[in-house]
């Protein structure tokens, strides 16, 4: 045994994953199904070609942000950015939470938000979502009043629910919370609004973004905040140095000269997404509206669990909400290539019938 145990809060805290299965179609982790643009890949390698690799990265990723505040019209000291989203929610979670104070999850949402708070100490207040799993601001100011956190978490759209959060519940929650509001947008493209428009200097608003979905770069691991400069400088403090590597930075610059391609990619993901729920409408199933490049649904007549084994059994991947909290015999699909959908659907119509 280690002579010094890990800390008692940990104990029992099992780590986050998605399960790796090997199929046919893997339409579990909202991955985009089509790789970045060829014309990215040329001009990604170009540019580290010319990397000093025996040198530190630029320690302030100040080209990068640059790049990424000129996308959403503001200036550098306005953007932070991090090895993935999570890195951002980490930094988040020391700068502002930790021991003697807590954040605030409405479920059900995104898992890491409250296991990245309960890593780094934090105390974590649970909350729920109305039977359509839009936000009760009225839950909310109660919950902001009887526990006083220091974060409050929202996820829009919503994982895994697909729920898109109006302007006006974004400014409520705002004006109500006692400390920093965390939007969560790692599907914010594929939603009719996003709350980067809100976030404003003085503001207590957090806006974080990610490369890994509509960017087609999650095996690079890339994502970033847009929130007041204060903020910004405060994550910095709490990061290690030179956390994003030259690599890194040189991709995330590249992908930004892609945005019409990004963009378009988008709009056709949304075309999909849209046929796959009104194929899902024809199914024995109950499904949610959604924002994002995914869907919820759960099988009537058959439990979730047994769908997705089968499911599995036929080669096709997706993610297994059936037994989380609020979600009983949930299955979530990613919206993936017309022949991976329809692939998933003929094995769901088989596997339901």
């Amino acid at each position: 045994m280690i002579a010094v145990p890990v800390r008692d809060d940990l104990a029992a805290l099992e780590g986050y994953h998605s399960p790796q299965v090997t199929v046919d179609v893997r339409l579990n982790t909202n991955e985009s199904p089509y790789p970045p643009p060829e014309a990215w890949r040329r001009a990604w390698i170009d540019e580290i070609s010319q990397i000093a690799f025996n040198r530190y990265p630029d320690r302030q990723a100040a080209d990068l942000r640059q790049a990424l505040g000129e996308l959403h019209g503001v200036g550098p000291e306005r953007v932070f950015a991090a090895n993935g989203s999570n890195e951002v929610l980490q930094a988040l979670c020391l700068a502002y939470a930790g021991p003697g104070r807590s954040v605030a999850v409405f479920e059900p949402t995104y898992a890491l938000h409250s296991h990245i708070a309960r890593i780094t100490g934090s105390g974590v207040t649970l909350s729920g979502r109305d039977d359509d799993f839009t936000v009760d601001l009225d839950e909310v100011r109660r919950v902001l009043v009887d526990a006083d956190p220091a974060i409050t978490f929202l996820c829009s759209p919503n994982n895994p629910t697909g729920t898109v959060d109006p302007p006006a519940t974004t400014a409520a929650v705002v004006e109500a919370a006692p400390g920093l509001v965390v939007v969560d947008e790692a599907y914010g493209q594929f939603a009719p609004h996003s709350a980067v428009g809100q976030v404003t200097e003085g503001s207590p608003l957090v806006v974080i973004r990610t490369f890994s979905k509509t960017w087609a770069l999650a095996g690079l691991r890339l994502g970033y905040c847009v929130a007041p400069a204060e903020v910004v400088g405060a994550l910095e403090r709490v990061t290690l140095p030179y956390h994003l590597d030259a690599a890194k930075q040189a991709a995330g610059r590249v992908a930004l000269r892609f945005r019409a391609e990004m963009e378009a990619r988008v709009a056709t993901l949304v075309r999909e997404r849209d046929r796959l729920a009104q194929a899902l409408g024809g199914l024995p199933v109950d499904t949610w509206p959604s924002g994002a490049n995914f869907l919820l649904f759960r099988p009537r007549s058959r439990p979730g669990a047994d769908v997705w084994a089968a499911l599995v059994e036929r080669s096709v991947l997706v993610r297994n909400f059936a037994t989380w909290p609020r979600l009983d015999g949930c299955l979530r699909v990613t919206v993936g290539t017309p022949e991976e959908d329809d692939a998933f659907l003929a094995a769901l119509t088989e596997v339901l019938s």
